[in-house]
């Protein structure tokens, strides 16, 4: 395989996959309604949690209490069946869309004359025909979708804090750039990384698949010590590989957790400066509605640097 990784996003190339979508229109929509109604699930149930607290439990209002905790049931069973449609239809999506690109590239690799053949290593048209499509297939369903939602998400959230308290909501974005930052230090890291490893499994499913057809040689030249040698070393790169990954991984999440534990303190500061100086000492659920609201706004985030790395 091709150690040259390519432009991050190719808009042609996404084009053309989002071509073979096309006879599954009615499960691309059903997918974005899924999307949209995850993102009104994930601002309703941090103002629910709110109300309760303001207009029940402060209140002591049995009844309304009752209604809220029923109303937010409803809130989390919807957003479980539409987590669960999304999910599912996404993969099924993205899997029948690298079916076909599959069964479209296997007829055209039918046509290649033999000298193609003689010249490739099997092992990386076995890796491009199979594990690379199928990581296509997972960036496009896992990825692409699950990106789209998450932004969406974020838009809606922001909204929703700008509109419960602008104030409030400053000091939750202020926080913003260091985590896009880190972010994009990240992403150019492990996209690195990655390029590294899909080369390293080409490497090793090309020697593996080499040496094995090619046994009889290997034997014949009492090559077994070399080529056990060799085939450490090998391995041993793709190991470094992907523990470089790992490292990464390591490296970027505690740091994503410790922006957002800072964000919930200033939320909890926020709110207890309102407490000292008696304004709005009333309104207790909006800071339990912004510190929710505000794992929502950042979660994503997490996932989208996770998705566009892999």
């Amino acid at each position: 395989m091709d150690q040259e990784g390519g432009k991050a996003f190719d808009l042609r190339l996404f084009n053309r996959l989002m071509e073979h979508t096309k006879p599954y229109q009615l499960t691309f929509y059903g997918v974005a309604l899924a999307a949209i109604l995850i993102s009104g699930f994930a601002v309703l149930t941090p103002l629910l949690v709110g109300d309760i607290v303001d207009e029940a439990i402060k209140q002591e209002d049995a009844k309304a209490l009752l209604n809220l905790v029923l109303a937010l049931g409803g809130v989390l069973i919807g957003q479980v069946i539409s987590q669960l449609l999304f999910n599912y239809y996404a993969n099924w999506l993205g899997e029948s869309v690298i079916r076909d690109v599959r069964i479209r590239l296997f007829r055209h690799m039918m046509g290649f004359r033999m000298k193609y053949f003689d010249n490739s290593s099997i092992g990386v048209l076995v890796t491009r025909a199979v594990a690379d499509l199928q990581r296509i297939g997972e960036i496009f369903s896992q990825g692409f979708f699950v990106i789209v939602a998450d932004l969406l998400k974020m838009v809606v959230v922001a909204i929703t804090m700008l509109v419960i308290n602008w104030k409030l909501s400053l000091i939750v974005f202020s926080l913003l750039p260091l985590i896009i930052y880190a972010t994009r230090l990240f992403q150019k890291a492990m996209k690195k990384a990655f390029i590294d490893v899909r080369a390293q499994v080409s490497n090793l499913n090309s020697f593996v698949q080499e040496r094995i057809t090619g046994m009889k040689i290997v034997q014949l030249f009492t090559r077994e010590k070399i080529e056990s040698r060799n085939f450490r070393e090998i391995n041993k790169k793709h190991q470094d590989a992907w523990l470089k990954t790992v490292w990464y991984n390591s490296f970027f999440f505690p740091i994503a957790d410790i922006v957002s534990s800072i964000t919930v303190g200033l939320i909890v500061w926020y709110g207890g400066l309102l407490n000292v100086t008696n304004v709005n000492v009333e309104e207790y659920g909006m800071i339990f509605t912004f510190i929710m609201l505000s794992s929502e706004l950042f979660r994503p985030l997490r996932q989208i640097a996770d998705k566009f790395n892999t």
